[in-house]
């Protein structure tokens, strides 16, 4: 498995932490976010984890930033992208099993690290459940 990870300058912690989680799973990670604290511009960073899920360069993404909400509107412009906003695992449930979600995006200012990382492990751990589902995931994309 891969995934494609980014940040601003609300999560390099966080970024820190759950590519530690990942990679002692054996996933392999690409790196498209800010070790720095210094201010930067989220969309930079959510166009690029986005672009390499929407051209399945990766299999997942992730995007950190402080609210989520930039990264998720910037990463749901892509028509393969499915970017859902998570500050619990139970959320992160749902945007797997109903939206079939392949973009988590985690607010740091708003949950902590412990969380972030038992969100990712729900992510990669929750599965899609098609069915009744997979008809209104076909209407989600505009191309």
């Amino acid at each position: 498995m891969t995934i494609a990870i980014g940040n601003d300058h609300a999560g390099p912690d966080y970024k820190s932490a759950i590519v530690e989680v990942l990679e002692s799973k054996g996933i392999t990670v690409t790196n498209y976010g800010t070790d720095s604290f210094d201010s930067v511009d989220y969309p930079d960073f959510a166009h690029k984890v986005a672009g390499a899920v929407d051209t399945k360069q990766v299999d997942l993404g992730i995007l950190i930033c402080g609210s989520a909400n930039g990264v998720a509107m910037t990463a749901n412009k892509y028509a393969n992208v499915r970017a859902g906003l998570c500050w619990t695992k139970e959320i992160v449930e749902l945007i797997k099993q109903h939206n079939n979600a392949n973009v988590l995006c985690i607010p740091a200012r708003y949950t902590s690290i412990p969380q972030a990382v038992a969100m990712v492990e729900t992510f990669l751990n929750t599965e899609f459940e098609g069915g009744r589902h997979q008809n209104r995931v076909d209407k989600i994309s505009c191309s």
